[in-house]
């Protein structure tokens, strides 16, 4: 084990020390409660570019990752778009419940399966084409400062974003995951769902092993 995976692994104690020693964990909680769209920015900030270097990691063997800094406030702004789809799809499946459009009004798992179901369905893809895009974007930028957004959109493997992430992650992964958010109280969802962005940009990070090599 090398030396900058010491260090990491020492930040990760801390961090969870820090998440669930009362004296720390509450007021963290407290603030992310009262405002709900910075705490959605700072979780994802932090915890699902936690996933990145991990994932950069496992892929180049080292931690320095390209444009940590911008990929980073990407997932800041995901995270605060995660706080509105949250409301959208919890309210909307709640209401279609309670209607009888959907049924099962009244159990607390169908509600969570049903809004993972179609926060998935509708949401994810895009979400996560959104994000493989920037982050290409971003490694491209820094690698050649002639690199336009077209070249991205030009360079990014769509058949194995389809087939691996969407069509296998979706359905046996996130689907599962989202619909366990769902059955947590309303205060931790959106932190349960940042913590799950580490394992996206895990699961991101290693698709890119399966395509070939997208900067250019």
């Amino acid at each position: 084990m090398k030396k900058q995976d010491i260090f990491m692994l020492f930040v990760t104690v801390v961090l969870v020390f820090l998440l669930v020693f009362p004296a720390t964990s509450a007021p963290f909680f407290d603030f992310t409660d009262r405002f709900a769209v910075v705490g959605g920015f700072v979780k994802f900030f932090l915890f699902a570019t936690f996933g990145d270097i991990v994932s950069h990691r496992i892929r180049f063997k080292h931690y320095r990752a390209p444009g940590l800094f911008y990929k980073a406030v990407v997932w800041g702004l995901i995270g605060i778009v995660i706080v509105f789809i949250f409301g959208i799809f919890s309210e909307g499946v709640a209401a279609l419940q309670a209607s009888g459009i959907l049924p099962f009004a009244g159990s607390a798992f169908a509600f969570a399966f049903f809004t993972s179901l179609f926060m998935n369905a509708i949401f994810a893809p895009t979400m996560m084409l959104f994000h493989r895009m920037t982050d290409h974007y971003i490694e491209g930028k820094i690698a050649n400062d002639t690199h336009t957004f077209n070249k991205t959109i030009h360079a990014v493997d769509y058949h194995g974003f389809v087939t691996f992430v969407v069509f296998k992650t979706i359905p046996l992964f996130w689907i599962p995951a989202h619909t366990i958010t769902f059955l947590l109280p309303e205060t931790y969802r959106v932190f349960f769902a940042s913590l799950l962005g580490v394992v996206l940009g895990l699961i991101l990070g290693l698709a890119k092993t399966r395509a070939p090599k997208e900067v250019a």
